[in-house]
């Protein structure tokens, strides 16, 4: 008999026990439903896009520093594109060695967003990585259109193929 007591008792702890809703719930979702409202658009979001060779364009993905480095061919254009405007940003380039790149680089402003070129004059060499950097000009944070503080971003890429070796010095010339 104990046993029969036993298996009901833990049939009954089972079952899912219907919820009735209550007026505290009824508020909670009124809250966050008018909290959602009040949001307003989203804050800016990016896009960079390298040229391909044959003159197309193709992304590269935004991904952290940890997650790996995104393999992408040589180049020598970066565009980077934001959904907003910004105020207080620059954006550099990166070597391996967290040397800034020299590019020739130029922005249009719009209400629709910032278009961003870095033009290097050279292409970025062959199993090199680099890191992309977006910033504060002045001060502690960038702001976008609305007015929102946005967080610095870094962009890490590498470029495909075999890393080249650097030419003998003189001095291994002359052994």
């Amino acid at each position: 008999m104990s046993f029969a007591v036993c298996a009901v008792a833990l049939v009954v702890a089972g079952c899912p026990k219907p919820s009735a809703p209550t007026d505290d719930a009824g508020i909670a979702a009124a809250a966050e439903t008018d909290a959602g409202a009040e949001a307003g658009p989203s804050p800016a979001s990016f896009t960079l896009q390298y040229a391909l060779p044959d003159a197309g364009l193709e992304a590269i993905p935004l991904v952290g520093e940890e997650e790996g480095r995104p393999l992408i061919a040589p180049t020598s254009t970066l565009k980077l594109r934001s959904t907003l405007a910004l105020r207080n940003y620059r954006i550099r380039l990166f070597d391996e060695a967290e040397r800034a790149m020299v590019s020739d680089d130029s922005a249009e402003e719009s209400p629709n967003g910032l278009l961003y070129r870095l033009s290097l004059p050279m292409p970025l060499k062959t199993g090199h990585k680099y890191t992309l950097v977006i910033d504060a000009q002045t001060g502690t944070s960038i702001t976008d259109s609305q007015g929102r503080e946005l967080p610095d971003m870094r962009i890490p890429f590498q470029v495909a193929g075999e890393k080249e070796k650097p030419p003998p010095s003189k001095k291994q010339r002359r052994r």
